[in-house]
């Protein structure tokens, strides 16, 4: 099962949505169903966004959908018991918003040495756990190298546009495939969940696509005789 998930690392609902899914999936698995790969891609929210601007999230919350800064922190609160709920402590406080593109060409870096999964979790703890300012170089250098990335090849990518143009790609996928917001999730290009869905929804379209994987064979053979290829065995010549 191949599971892409299409997130930015300034959303909360993206970073709860990853806490479904993976909780979904440690429930198969315990169940000793077929593996699955997650592979995660990017998307911004706000492609045009300063880096740190100085605003809070509230402030930039209130201006945004027209609220007070009051009704800006109580929408936080309401995230923030969600995020628990998950698993997740989220501090909204101390929260900086900023640009995330060069985050999520550092994160295509990581994938790019099989940390990707690795990579998003960093990224998404950094922004709403430990208010990293995650457009920040030498922040995003920092987090890279907690999960192994060289600081100096990490740096030589910031420096550079080095997988600007897989961003790009991955962003204009988004845009094909219809995708309104985040988190998206697509399931062998088969089926999409949008939103940050409860545990039991992940888990009712994961059985679902695991028993269609298990009853229907990876191809329909099309073939009309089966004795002209080769094995390890050889090749078996066909008779006249």
């Amino acid at each position: 099962m191949k599971i892409e998930v299409w997130s930015d690392f300034v959303c909360p609902f993206c970073y709860i949505g990853k806490r479904h899914l993976e909780a979904a999936l440690s429930d198969l698995n315990g169940n000793e169903q077929s593996p699955c790969e997650v592979i995660y891609k990017s998307f911004e929210l706000d492609p045009n966004a300063a880096k740190n601007s100085g605003q809070t999230i509230h402030e930039k919350l209130a201006e945004k959908y027209g609220r007070t800064f009051e009704e800006a922190k109580e929408m936080t609160k309401n995230m923030e018991t969600q995020a628990s709920e998950a698993g997740l402590d989220f501090h909204f406080d101390t929260m900086i918003p900023t640009n995330t593109f060069d985050a999520h060409r550092a994160a295509k870096l990581a994938e790019s040495k099989g940390m990707g999964k690795e990579a998003a979790e960093r990224f998404f703890s950094a922004v709403f756990k430990d208010s990293v300012d995650i457009s920040d170089h030498d922040s995003l250098i920092q987090a890279a190298a907690e999960i192994g990335v060289e600081p100096q090849e990490m740096e030589d990518l910031l420096n550079g546009t080095s997988f600007s143009e897989v961003v790009r790609s991955e962003e204009a996928e988004a845009q094909q495939l219809g995708v309104q917001g985040v988190p998206f999730f697509v399931i062998n290009r088969k089926y999409a969940i949008s939103g940050a869905q409860p545990i039991e929804v992940f888990k009712n379209a994961l059985t679902k696509v695991l028993e269609e994987e298990q009853q229907s064979p990876a191809f329909e053979d099309l073939s009309e005789t089966h004795n002209t290829a080769c094995t390890d065995d050889g090749c078996e010549v066909p008779k006249d």
